[in-house]
């Protein structure tokens, strides 16, 4: 793994430990990667991947299906999500709207963010733009937009274009928030570095949008308290 998101795993487990303190939350953590077996995983409500796809082997990755299929609950950052051509996991393409890394810029660089949806709950209480921290942003290509069951949340606005020094993306649609309809999920591009928490605004949307996962079920339906 890269040092970026090794680093940028490790902010995010003090956050998540600070984020749930008194919100009846019970977080747990891992990275034995054999944890991802039917036992295991039915007893979670949801799994937040960090720096990683969410299993390695193919029984780890049919027991990851099988738990978002039943209902399961997934929170993914930023390269939980990489996929190539070695990835080789066709499903979870198809969960992430049928989309393939294409490109991303480079050095890291804080962007302009739009909210497509502000009615919906993970946007509750955003502005209509922000200015996200330091990140490496990934394009997919095609744009999981064009699936009717991914819902974009939050996308790079095409006023940061071209966007990079070294590696640069021109032009074109970038979702930066998204979620498939058919499961409990959602995706974020963030998670290079250590910034990505400096921000309060974009800390607010973390919030919303794990928040918005353990309380809804598989049809989006938020659970009756």
């Amino acid at each position: 793994m890269e040092e970026a998101h090794q680093r940028f795993a490790q902010d995010a487990l003090q956050f998540l430990k600070d984020m749930t303190v008194g919100e009846g939350f019970v977080l747990d953590t891992t990275s034995n990667f054999n944890d991802f077996n039917d036992e295991k995983l039915r007893t979670y409500q949801l799994v937040i991947s960090l720096d990683d796809n969410p299993g390695h082997s193919q029984e780890q990755r049919e027991a990851f299906q099988r738990y978002m299929e039943n209902g399961g609950g997934w929170l993914g950052f930023h390269s939980a999500a990489y996929n190539d051509r070695s990835t080789n996991w066709p499903w979870f393409v198809e969960f992430l709207g049928g989309s393939v890394f294409f490109r991303n810029n480079w050095p890291p660089m804080p962007a302009k963010l739009l909210v497509d949806d502000p009615k919906h709950p993970v946007a509750k209480a955003m502005p209509a733009t922000f200015i996200a921290p330091i990140n490496e942003w990934y394009q997919w290509k095609p744009s999981p937009r064009e699936r009717k069951n991914i819902k974009v949340l939050v996308t790079l606005s095409p006023e940061n274009y071209p966007i990079g020094l070294k590696d640069i993306v021109p032009d074109g649609d970038l979702p930066v928030v998204w979620t498939n309809t058919d499961y409990r999920m959602i995706y974020l591009n963030m998670g290079h570095g250590g910034r990505i928490f400096s921000d309060p605004t974009q800390n607010h949307l973390f919030f919303n949008a794990l928040k918005w996962v353990i309380a809804t079920d598989k049809k989006g339906n938020v659970f009756e308290k």
